[in-house]
């Protein structure tokens, strides 16, 4: 529902300004609300997009946007916490863009087609938001975000709404799923798993590549996917 509101929001007065929520029960104090907030998002991304999740610390980011950490701490609990809402804030940005893409078109194969495009492409920088670097921010999310809800806590977290905006983005696309094939089973499964599958194949194309295919011309992950989705839900 936050997310239809900015949408409807942004409709009316354009892109500038978005402003994206995220839940508060993952946050001490919200970063959007303060320049050094706002700091540490930037740095943060920066800087688990250059060592990785396992070697960031607060005191590194400290360092970096010349702090303490304390200061920092006064934002989030953990670096497990800042690792949540970066994770949160690009599936409710993802939602918010898919909501863009398909609106006003009637057909639902083509919303599926845009929409599998959307979570499957490489990220371009938005620009929208000076304070967020999406491009780093989706390096994140393919190498690092399956920590976010691999964990010990993930059910408690779950509770208090962490993951509602992945799960949101799933279940809008799931619906256009259900709309072209009513009797298609495995739609939430079908589509967390094009996400997900999607990261994996990133990464490989980058660090493994003998565990992915490329051909010259094309993006072959997501052309992988569209073919998937489609062949999945019309050969049911």
């Amino acid at each position: 529902m936050i997310v239809l509101l900015l949408y409807l929001q942004a409709m009316s007065q354009g892109l500038e300004n978005i402003s994206i929520n995220v839940n508060q029960k993952i946050y001490l104090k919200d970063p959007e609300s303060s320049s050094l907030g706002k700091k540490i998002l930037s740095e943060s991304i920066h800087l688990i997009d250059e060592i990785g999740f396992d070697e960031f610390t607060f005191r590194k980011l400290a360092t970096a946007i010349n702090s303490t950490e304390a200061s920092v701490y006064r934002y989030f609990e953990n670096k497990h916490k800042l690792l949540l809402y970066l994770t949160s804030w690009y599936w409710a940005w993802m939602e918010y863009r898919l909501m863009f893409a398909i609106t006003n078109i009637e057909c639902p194969r083509k919303r599926l087609l845009r929409s599998v495009k959307l979570v499957t492409e490489q990220i371009q920088q938005d620009g929208n938001i000076p304070h967020i670097n999406e491009i780093k921010l989706s390096n994140i999310l393919v190498s690092e975000s399956a920590k976010a809800y691999m964990t010990k806590s993930v059910v408690d977290e779950n509770k208090i709404g962490a993951f509602s905006g992945y799960k949101q983005l799933v279940q809008r696309i799931s619906n256009i799923i259900i709309e072209i094939n009513p009797n298609y089973k495995y739609s939430h499964m079908l589509v967390s798993t094009i996400i997900e599958g999607s990261h994996h194949q990133r990464f490989f194309s980058e660090h493994l590549p003998k565990l992915t295919d490329s051909v010259e011309g094309e993006d072959s992950i997501t052309c992988f996917y569209c073919d998937l989705i489609f062949n999945a839900i019309d050969n049911e």
